[in-house]
């Protein structure tokens, strides 16, 4: 029998990458999402890439009435829980934004859900809940803490799915900490398109490398690591999608609550990521070192091991493979979807 998956935010980055995997390995989609920083245009491609149909619905995780409709509409299996806001700068200049639409619409998203009797849910967490962390690698056990209300608002999701459990068994709950998700599909019709100046690394280089910036300015030239600047842990979103089915499928096999971390175990400078979207794209950036952000961590990458072991799930692709699909995505679409 086919599961239903509902999708929040399935036309978002990461969603319409995982919505992609999932028609791909048989799954019906549902997607609910509110356009507010997504593009239908990315679900349009998903379905022309997998000649197979979503069903879209445009509304809100906070509209609790629409949700208990989409919910006796629909017989749905699971929920993979995307929608949210994720901008860290943002989350400092307006918490509450951040509090009401992350927070308050998991609690409405659940309320619906219990009222519904589905109880299986994929949540998209983040390494932020790890804060500065005290040693590398990271495990999952390491404590939490965070350092802006972006990463708060996970935190408090994360600790209302412990809470949810600690009350009611019946709930079967997948937490994944995903690192820093770059790259694209490799047919390069779909990929990250970021409203205004990109928060992230690789879209700012992307954009440096087809000339809609000059210079990408680097956070840091001091950080006690080989060359300098900040390590991170990047994953290419391929791999995160293939991280999503995989936890689906332990649901069906597992009762119970877990946090997975999703990352590669190998942390690359910002120069590194530079130096390999040169070759990817076969010409010199132009980049200047700037002070450090304030919040910024030096290093920061995952220990998978718990993700290999529970979920059978490794990354594939390496940073060549994240920085020729992301340059293949920019060069295609060098306004992003519009």
């Amino acid at each position: 029998m086919t599961s239903t998956v509902l999708v929040t935010g399935g036309a978002g980055y990461i969603g319409s990458h995982t919505c992609l995997r999932l028609l791909e390995c048989g799954y019906r989609v549902i997607v609910l999402d509110n356009f507010s920083n997504s593009s239908p245009e990315a679900l349009n491609r998903v379905q022309s890439l997998t000649g197979k149909t979503l069903e879209i619905i445009t509304g809100d995780v906070n509209d609790g009435a629409a949700l208990n409709t989409l919910f006796a509409r629909h017989q749905i299996d699971a929920v993979v829980h995307f929608a949210g806001l994720k901008a860290v700068g943002e989350s400092v200049a307006e918490p509450l934004m951040y509090y009401h639409n992350n927070v308050s619409g998991a609690v409405s998203l659940l309320q619906a859900m219990q009222s519904a009797g589905v109880r299986d849910l994929v949540f998209s967490s983040s390494a932020t809940v790890y804060g500065d962390p005290a040693s590398l690698p990271i495990t999952e056990d390491f404590p939490t803490s965070t350092t802006n209300p972006y990463g708060r608002s996970k935190l408090m999701i994360e600790e209302m799915l412990r809470d949810l459990y600690r009350s009611d068994a019946s709930w079967n709950l997948a937490l994944l900490r995903y690192f820093n998700p770059v790259g694209a599909h490799p047919s390069g019709q779909i990929g990250e398109d970021p409203a205004g100046i990109p928060n992230n690394l690789l879209p700012y280089i992307a954009q440096v490398a087809v000339g809609r910036r000059e210079h990408l300015s680097v956070f840091g030239g001091d950080y006690e690591t080989h060359d300098g600047t900040g390590v991170r842990d990047y994953i290419h979103v391929m791999d995160l999608a293939e991280g999503h089915v995989k936890a689906l499928q332990w649901l069906t096999r597992k009762q119970g609550l877990a946090a997975f971390n999703l990352g590669t175990g190998s942390g690359y400078s910002v120069l590194d990521m530079l130096h390999a979207f040169e070759r990817a794209c076969g010409k010199t950036l132009a980049y200047q070192i700037v002070d450090r952000r304030p919040g910024d961590v030096g290093s920061c990458y995952a220990d998978p091991t718990l993700a290999a072991r529970e979920l059978d799930w490794k990354a594939e692709r390496g940073v060549n493979a994240m920085c020729a699909d992301a340059w293949r995505w920019q060069q295609q679409n060098p306004n992003g979807y519009n």
